[in-house]
């Protein structure tokens, strides 16, 4: 859609001196006042004074960056897409805005989210068409990197709110392992399902943010700390030769649409021909019978998050947040603690398969965005590595009959983040341009 760089040459052009800091801002300012009345992905953006001063040397010297809106900063305000932090700016930013500005990246805007990155969607539109939605929750966050305002944004995800997004708008979206990236000063939908990522134009991307990204220590709840992985400013992350790649057959295949099949087909045999090697793969019912204990789980940890929303702001609350808090709050201690202890035996167990294969490929959406923008779509497809914690990322494949992205979803072992990426590299090598 655009002929803007993307983050990794972004970064490589102003290292060289063969792109200033200030022109890259300033073309992402203009191409957004161009487009920003009918994309709508910002709730705000920073003013032309606090972008420059934000400018300071760093491997992210001069990289605008797209913040989703639950995602605190000290500069611009924090709504969570709700009326009731309407104008609400935080006293510190989050651990992510800190590693970010000290690396020399500029907090260029807050991009739409859904309320409190759960269904109620934004004024958001898909940068393809006008008609469709961009995907949610991080809505903005996926259209803005689409629409080549910014080579990076970050989103978040419970279910499906970075993949399915980054689906619709064709652009990679990634989902690093749970607990790899910083969450403190994230507002939280359920702690024990929230995953931070990134949307980006390539894979190199992705890999980069993530290298730059990722936890540097464990102090958080149940964060980790990803091992440091190869990446080479100039060629970026090695792609894997010869992956030997699951093709994922689910009980939810029935919903996609004869497009979204073909494209996994088609990929398949891209692949094949390419040097992989493929098998197809059916998990154990147990495996998607888990999604009942991930719901649980969201409806509980989603009462406690807005216990206080619930109680003092109830007329401010759309109508999907009330009904996850009274959900949540119907449920029993046993139940939720008998559901936590399903996730961790599952997450133990999807790792025997990546014992025989390096990654799990299958649809990261029922197909195309669907048409108008009060539905962001079903995230079945994705739900599972949320669940489970594991790495997903999605890559543009091809177009719809409608002009529209269709895109593949790779997944990887839990904390493999590494090998995801150098799978996803070779398979981008391999798709028809």
């Amino acid at each position: 859609m655009t002929t803007f760089p993307g983050l990794l040459e972004a970064c490589r052009l102003i290292k060289s001196g063969a792109l200033s800091p200030q022109t890259l801002l300033s073309r992402a300012s203009d191409r957004a006042d161009a487009i920003e009345p009918s994309l709508k992905a910002f709730v705000v953006r920073a003013t032309s004074a606090s972008i420059t001063q934000q400018v300071k040397p760093g491997p992210l010297c001069g990289i605008p960056v797209g913040v989703k809106d639950i995602i605190a900063t000290v500069d611009l305000p924090t709504t969570n897409g709700s009326p009731i932090y309407k104008g609400v700016t935080p006293e510190r930013d989050a651990s992510i805005i800190t590693r970010i500005r000290a690396l020399g990246g500029v907090i260029f805007g807050k991009t739409v989210t859904t309320e409190f990155a759960w269904r109620s969607p934004g004024p958001t539109t898909n940068p393809w068409s006008s008609e469709h939605t961009p995907g949610g929750s991080s809505s903005g966050s996926a259209a803005a990197v689409a629409a080549g305002i910014v080579p990076l944004a970050l989103g978040s995800q419970t279910q499906g709110s970075i993949i399915r997004p980054a689906a619709f708008c064709g652009v990679v979206g990634l989902k690093a392992s749970y607990g790899a990236t910083p969450k403190e000063g994230v507002h939280p939908l359920s702690g024990s399902l929230d995953h931070i990522g990134f949307f980006t134009r390539s894979v190199d991307d992705a890999a980069l943010a993530l290298s730059l990204l990722k936890n540097r220590d464990a102090i958080e709840d149940e964060s980790i700390v990803l091992d440091d992985f190869s990446f080479d400013v100039e060629s970026g992350v090695p792609a894997l030769p010869r992956p030997r790649i699951a093709l994922l057959s689910t009980p939810h295949d029935h919903l996609l649409s004869s497009e979204q099949s073909a494209v996994l087909a088609e990929c398949a045999e891209c692949l094949r021909s390419g040097g992989a090697t493929l098998e197809s793969l059916t998990l154990p019912d147990a495996f998607w019978a888990g999604l009942t204990n991930m719901n649980l789980i969201m409806e509980c940890e989603g009462a406690v998050a807005h216990k206080n929303h619930f109680e003092h702001h109830p007329n401010m609350l759309g109508e999907h947040i009330r009904d996850l808090v009274t959900k949540g709050r119907a449920h029993s201690a046993v139940a939720y603690i008998e559901a936590r202890d399903r996730q961790k035996a599952l997450r133990k167990a999807v790792a025997s398969y990546f014992s025989r294969f390096d990654a799990f490929l299958t649809a990261p959406a029922t197909g195309e965005a669907p048409k108008g923008l009060s539905w962001t779509g079903d995230p079945i497809f994705c739900a599972l590595w949320s669940f489970l914690g594991t790495p997903s990322i999605t890559l543009p494949f091809k177009r719809s009959s409608l002009g529209l992205p269709l895109g593949i979803q790779l997944v990887g072992n839990y904390r493999e983040d590494e090998k995801l990426l150098r799978v996803s590299k070779f398979v981008e090598s391999l798709v028809p341009q």
